[in-house]
């Protein structure tokens, strides 16, 4: 696997996992019951590179490409076989897809993982949201405990579970006053993500917990495609008009604060972005190195993939968006990002339900691949 760069070790966050016949803790950190890993007090390097985001600019500079030929074995399969032309629409698709960004024809999904990142932010002290910032802990230990939805999509479709806990007790900067992470904390926490794939994965569902972090999705797509708050908020988690009045204007004296640094993508994300939207950062960047494709769910897993795509057009080939929310920022941002949800069902629980929902399809997408090559082969 691609090691982040050594100056980005992550500080001040944790892992936690369950473990479950169902896999929903697949962090080898103990034996049994609720476990973590704490790496606040790991020492800072010596040595670095220029700056903290040079090593993801290289990255994002050189991505490996797709294996079109793979793909296109996946399609000539499909072609050779006793059924009318392309009757099975967009599984075909995704079939090819799968293989086209894993390398294998026909491909094949045997380790699917979600990736949870949960954050906090200091910009929620602004009546952003009706619920306190308490409630990501508790989703967090939810998680762990088995309890959540995201546990029971997991054990439906057979999927791995990994929660990371990205220092909820201390918020990332309030985006109205300040940034929300220094370069050398968003670089880590990138690096941090990155760590979502270390025990390996064939298929990557990414997803989110943060109270008020769509009114930072909505922050991070104005300042990377234009518009003002009213043009990117929505409700979230129940905002009513006088919250929705207040999350437009949190975006609003962010961009107008940051103006003049918001020219460069991974500037945005450490002044209006969060810890849980830079670690989604880092896991797609792994995931792209690692030959693993990727799910994104919801309107935050979105914003922060939307950073990747202005820096290179290119970095989100390997993802589909598995999901569609009801916020109307989330569709403006999927049409600027080129990507068709698999799904369309409202959901805007958060967790990667969506992402776990739409894992389903894609393994049956493989699945039938394979199956039908073997019988074409007979």
């Amino acid at each position: 696997m691609v090691q982040p760069p050594e100056q980005c070790k992550p500080s001040a966050m944790r892992r936690k996992a369950t473990h479950s016949r169902h896999r929903q803790a697949v962090v080898p950190v103990g034996e049994g019951g609720y476990a973590a890993c704490d790496f606040r007090n790991e020492p800072r390097p010596t040595s670095m590179t220029a700056t903290p985001f040079d090593d993801f600019r290289s990255l994002l500079a050189a991505l490996p490409p797709a294996d079109h030929a793979a793909g296109a074995r996946v399609r000539a399969l499909f072609a050779k076989a006793e059924k009318p032309k392309e009757s099975l629409g967009r599984i075909e698709d995704i079939a090819a897809w799968i293989a086209a960004w894993s390398g294998r024809a026909p491909p094949a999904i045997n380790r699917p993982l979600v990736a949870i990142f949960a954050g906090n932010h200091g910009a929620v002290r602004h009546g952003i949201s009706p619920r306190p910032v308490a409630a990501t802990a508790n989703e967090v230990e939810l998680c762990a405990a088995g309890g959540a939805a995201i546990n029971q999509v997991c054990i439906a479709n057979e999927l791995g579970l990994k929660v990371f806990d990205l220092a909820l007790d201390i918020p990332a900067g309030d985006i109205t006053e300040e940034a929300a992470l220094d370069e050398r904390g968003c670089a880590a926490t990138m690096a941090f993500g990155m760590e979502a794939v270390a025990g390996g994965a064939d298929l990557l569902c990414l997803g989110d917990l943060g109270v008020g972090n769509s009114t930072i999705a909505a922050a991070l797509c104005a300042a990377l495609f234009g518009g003002e708050g009213t043009d990117w908020v929505g409700t979230g988690s129940g905002a009513d008009a006088a919250m929705m009045a207040r999350k437009a204007e949190v975006v609003d004296r962010a961009l107008a604060l940051h103006g003049q640094g918001l020219g460069d993508p991974l500037e945005v994300l450490r002044r209006v972005g969060g810890r849980e939207f830079a670690a989604i950062c880092g896991a797609i960047l792994a995931a792209r190195m690692e030959k693993i494709p990727v799910l994104l769910d919801g309107f935050v897993a979105t914003a922060a993939a939307a950073v990747l795509y202005v820096a290179n057009p290119g970095a989100l080939d390997h993802c589909l968006l598995a999901s569609l929310s009801p916020e109307p920022g989330h569709a403006k941002a999927a049409e600027r990002l080129g990507l068709r949800p698999l799904l369309d069902f409202g959901i805007s629980h958060g967790e990667g339900v969506g992402a776990a929902l739409a894992a389903g399809i894609v393994k049956a997408a493989a699945l039938t691949s394979s199956g039908m090559a073997m019988a074409v082969r007979l």
